[in-house]
């Protein structure tokens, strides 16, 4: 039983690692602001009839 308790142990501490990054990532890492154009295509576009 204690490599049941050991195992969960290592799992626990991995996904709080795993979060504890995302978590970085969200909270210190600002994305640059920009504007994006995309064509599209007339043929996807509905005809006015």
């Amino acid at each position: 039983m204690p490599t049941l308790f050991r195992f969960l142990l290592i799992v626990a501490i991995l996904a709080g690692l795993g979060f504890a990054a995302m978590f970085a990532l969200a909270t210190f890492v600002k994305p640059d602001p920009r504007e994006i154009t995309v064509p599209v295509p007339t043929s996807r576009t509905p005809s006015s009839s």
